[in-house]
């Protein structure tokens, strides 16, 4: 297993690009050293995520209709946190946005890659504790529902099916294995 990039770019061209995303055609020379051709959507934003906790163990989810796969999703608060901008801070902005919550305790849960195949996006999720209720600040663009349920009950809606966002069944299991294993 090789470490180092095996692919060769021969031509990257930018074909599409607005205040989110870019997208890039490239052609590629393959690992197996033919000719080829790679898209790369590139991300303006870091995506974050912040997985609401309080002391009874309950979590509040976000309910919205997404576009791009023209259904209704329950999630984690989530936003987007441009380049060069604290990620912590914007993730207390979400939270406050979305849900009307502040929280005094804070803990990185987790980094991951959501699309690496064809995306270079790149999410954060925190763990928000010792919250405090206000009103949530929503952008025009949303239309939220919010809901307040028991860490058990959307553990169960990740393995039944119900919660598909990718960052928030991420969120929901690994905190899940850290209550198991008493870390949380």
């Amino acid at each position: 297993m090789t470490k180092k990039n095996p692919w060769q770019t021969v031509k990257s061209t930018v074909t599409y690009d607005n205040p989110w995303i870019k997208i890039i055609h490239n052609d590629v020379i393959t690992p197996a050293g033919t000719k080829g051709i790679y898209g790369v959507v590139h991300y303006k934003n870091y995506a974050v995520g912040i997985l609401p906790l309080d002391k009874d163990y309950n979590i509040y989810l976000v309910g919205q209709y997404r576009f791009p796969i023209e259904a209704y999703s329950w999630e984690i608060p989530e936003g987007g946190c441009p380049e060069g901008t604290d990620l912590l801070a914007t993730a207390k902005r979400e939270l406050k946005e979305e849900v009307g919550l502040t929280a005094t305790k804070w803990k990185h849960l987790l980094k991951m890659h959501l699309t690496n195949c064809v995306a270079d996006e790149v999410a954060h999720i925190y763990i928000a504790q010792d919250l405090t209720e206000g009103e949530a600040e929503p952008e025009d663009t949303e239309d939220l529902a919010i809901k307040k349920v028991p860490f058990e009950t959307a553990y169960e809606m990740v393995m039944n099916g119900e919660i598909t966002d990718s960052m928030s069944v991420a969120a929901i299991l690994k905190a899940k294995i850290l209550m198991a294993k008493g870390e949380l």
